[in-house]
Formats: structure tokens, sequence, C-alpha cells
């Protein structure tokens, strides 16, 4: 067998184990019975042992080596090129990481998840402190592993989420952010409020009938998906024909309505990859910022765009009569876009979110240097949400104890969201030059656009390139550039409060 060939193929078997991986830890959060977790983390352990030795084995960097020379014989974007170009950076770094470590690091975190649910659940972070100890030192020694690699500890767990990104662009980025989302929220913290909502009901299983409606417009295909509930919404799947998305519901609100949407931008991401990508490292998006780019667009740029409810609104009218008597689109509309700081992440508004991101990223990094006991952690937590949203944390079920990401120890994940939302402005500002009738569309329930768009401009080439080569072929710039984001910002809010949200003088 030629060498690109038995590469291809020892490559898929290491997907496989990937994606049976993967439905393992769907289970887990979505239908697992709660006893069944000692045993799912020994299965979780096995199979990243398994998964890692056989990804970083002497037979793939002979493989490798062997092929060393052929992306020159075959265009860039080839797949062949890609492939190879791909997997040699996958295989170098992963190499670095002992298998043991790589088991015992997904053993902690599913023996971690059922105690985070728990924890979250009773407001006792005393009893999740144990588990967030082991899953920071098994962190650090991860960290450890690549000794020299990077300008900075923080930088080998953002690498993990977002290739080739460092810690100081993000800082450099972030800074910026405070700077200029700063004044917008405070601009319409002194401005005339919205209306507050009434008290009301959106019965659960309404809502469900209505979600379902929209993200099947949006792509949601029922052959290929399921919709399933969960303690915190996130996708996964076992490849593009198998997308599996989660949500959770609130009887008071649609909040849970966002969440699906936002899940659905992810499973749209995963569904387009090209087929020939499949059961490859490069069958899969390429960074976790693109990634979140696709769910904030689909949820909030179309989600809480008025296009979007001047459509829907009329059946939201009949599912939910009592509950917005008394409204029309527009007034939805603004209800849904309101800015108020609120203590959870993903029930903030576009406004107010990035800077919980940033709370978290400046917190991540301390817990790594050490700089404050780790019992401090809820103090410290409670204390930031002061200073960047002045709101105060009531317990740690509302605070500390909110996401689900450090159960996992996925540190270096939150600043994807953030710059999520940076890439998606990029994204959309080039889309409607290329679809100028976009909101026409909207209108008319029409969402085929903007996901064909999508589909051939971003999701079909997977991980061919890398984050800043991918958002440079989708939006014709080479990096994340936070202006476009701000620009939505002061033009959207500022319609919705009738206010003139100009640029910060420079100081």
């Amino acid at each position: 067998m030629k060498p690109f060939d038995e590469l291809r193929r020892r490559l898929a078997e290491v997907s496989d184990l990937a994606r049976a991986s993967a439905i393992l830890g769907w289970d887990q959060q979505t239908m697992m019975p709660p006893l069944g977790a000692p045993g799912r983390a020994e299965e979780l352990a096995t199979l990243g042992r398994v998964i890692h030795e056989r990804f970083t084995s002497p037979e793939i960097g002979r493989l490798l080596d062997e092929l060393a020379g052929f992306e020159q014989d075959h265009p860039y974007d080839s797949f062949e090129a890609s492939l190879v170009r791909v997997t040699r950076r996958d295989w170098e770094k992963a190499c670095k990481v002992p298998a043991d470590l790589r088991a015992e690091m997904s053993r902690a975190a599913s023996l971690a998840h059922p105690v985070w649910v728990r924890a979250r659940r009773e407001n006792d972070f005393a009893s999740f402190l144990p588990v967030l100890r082991a899953n920071l030192e098994l962190k650090r020694r991860y960290i450890s592993c690549f000794d020299g690699d990077y300008d900075e500890p923080y930088d080998a767990a953002l690498d993990d989420y977002e290739r080739g990104m460092k810690t100081a662009e993000v800082r450099a980025i972030f800074e910026y952010l405070k700077e200029h989302q700063s004044p917008i929220v405070h601009a319409i913290a002194d401005a005339e409020p919205l209306p507050e909502p009434p008290s009301r009901r959106f019965p659960l299983e309404l809502q469900k009938q209505f979600e379902l409606e929209i993200v099947r417009k949006f792509g949601f295909d029922d052959e290929a998906w399921r919709l399933d509930p969960t303690v915190h919404p996130f996708a996964s799947g076992a490849g593009s024909q198998d997308i599996r998305i989660t949500t959770r519901y609130f009887e008071g609100n649609l909040d849970g309505l966002f969440a699906t949407m936002h899940e659905c931008g992810h499973g749209l991401y995963e569904h387009q990859i090209g087929a020939e990508l499949d059961r490859s490292p490069l069958g899969r998006g390429t960074s976790l910022g693109v990634h979140e780019s696709q769910s904030r667009m689909w949820e909030n740029l179309v989600g809480r765009s008025l296009p979007f409810w001047r459509f829907f609104f009329p059946r939201l009218q009949e599912l939910f009569p009592d509950a917005v008597r008394g409204y029309d689109a527009e007034r939805w509309y603004r209800e849904v876009n309101a800015v108020e700081p609120s203590l959870i992440r993903v029930e903030a508004d576009e406004a107010t979110y990035n800077l919980h991101i940033i709370l978290r990223f400046e917190i991540e990094q301390d817990l790594l240097a050490e700089r404050f006991p780790l019992e401090q952690l809820p103090e410290e937590w409670n204390r930031r949400i002061w200073d960047y949203l002045r709101i105060e944390v009531p317990d740690d079920t509302h605070g500390v104890l909110q996401d689900v990401h450090w159960s996992g120890g996925s540190l270096g994940y939150f600043p994807t969201y953030a710059l999520g939302n940076l890439i998606s402005a990029q994204l959309w500002e080039r889309m409607t030059v290329d679809l100028p009738d976009i909101d026409e569309s909207f209108e008319q329930g029409e969402f085929e656009g903007l996901r064909e768009w999508l589909r051939e401009n971003l999701h079909r080439h997977g991980r061919k390139f890398t984050p800043s080569e991918t958002l440079e072929r989708a939006a014709g710039v080479p990096k994340i550039d936070p202006e476009p984001y701000v620009r939505y910002l002061r033009r959207k809010l500022g319609s919705i409060y009738g206010l003139r949200l100009d640029a910060p003088a420079p100081s």
C-alpha cells in the first residue's frame, strides 16, 4: 500500500475511535443513568489512551517521514496536501504528551462531570473543589509537556482550541473590547430603559415544537440530527450525518430557543463539511473560534434580527397568544435584544457577553499561575463580576459553578466564544456584500442563501486550512478584527435605544 493510502487508513481508524468517544460523552450528558459515571470514566479513559497511542504511534511518524515533500507535489488546498500538512502538525504536538497523562485527563473529566452537576444543583462549591484541583494539576502537567514551545503557559492551552493563536493576541483584542464595549453598556444603562417584560408562561411542549420549526428552516435534518435536553447545552456527534445538539428549557422565557439556535449553528458547520474529509483529521471545524462564529451568527445575527422576527412572530403569536398579547414584531425584537447586565453567561445580551468571557480568560491565567488559593475562587469570581458588570452574585450556582468547562479540564476554551463573536461580524460584512438581499430572504423565512454561502466559503473546508487562512478565504481578511463587531453593536443597539453610540475619543 502506498504511504499516503496507509496513512489515510490509519487516520480513519483513529477518527472512528474519537467519534465513538464523542458519542459516549454525549450519552453521559443526556441519557446515562447517574450510577454509570464511574464505569463511563474508565471507558473514556481507555478510549482516550488508545486514540492517543494509535495517533502518536511510530508507524504514523514513519509514514509522515516517507511523505516528506509530498505536499509540494499537490496543490496547497488539495485533500492530499492538507491531510499530510495538518496531520504532521497535530502529530508533532500530540507526541509530546504521554498516553497515560491523556488517559488520566479523560478519566478525571468524566468523573468530574457528575460532581459538577450535583455541586451546581446544590450550590456546593466545596464538593467541586477537589475535582477542580485535580483537573488544574493535570492541565499544568499537560502544559509542561511543551516547555519552551510557547511564549507563556496559557498559549499551550489556547492552541488546543484556536490553532496558532497567542495569549498576547487575545489580550490585545480583549483590551480593545473593554475600551469600546464598556461605553456602549454604560450609555444604555443611562438611557430610558425598555419596558419590563410581564410575567408569563411558554408551555414547554409548545417551545419544543417552535424550536424544531425554526431549526428545520435553518437546515436541521430529522434523518441526520437529534435534539435533546441537558444541563448545559452543547453540540456533538459522530460525523456529518450524525449531529447531536442539546438545549435546556425555561417555562418563564424563551432563552432555550436561543440556545437551540446557537447549537444548531455548530451542527450546521459539522453537517456541511465536505464528505471527502470524513474519517480524517480534516473532518471537523478548523477551530473553536470559527466554530463559535457559526453558533453566535445563527443565534444573534440571524435569530435576534428584525427580519427574522418579522417572519416568525406571527407563529409565536399563534403558539403563545397570552405571553405576547399586546406585542408586535418590533416590540418583541427590542425585548430579545435588551441590554441588561446579568449573572449567567449563556443568557447574556450581546453587549455584555464578551465581558463574561474576558473575566474567565483572566481568571484562567491566574488559576494556572496559582495567583490565589483555589478556595478563594468564588470570592475572586464575585469580585470581578462586580468590577465588570456591577451586579452582586447571590450564590455559586449563579456564579463560579455555572459553566461546565472546568469540570472537563477545558482551560483555554472560553476565549473562543468572544473570538467567535468577532469572526461572525467579519463574515457577516462579507456575506452581505455577496448577498445584498439577505434581509428580504429572512422576512420570507428563507435561510438557504446564508446556509449555502457558509457551506461554500467556510464549512466545506473543515480543517484543511489554519483558522487565519480560513478567515481570509471566507471574509477576505487575514486576522481577527474586533472593530466590525463593535460597529455592529453600535448600529443595532443605537437604533433600538435611540442613542448615538460613537466610538470613545482617543486617550
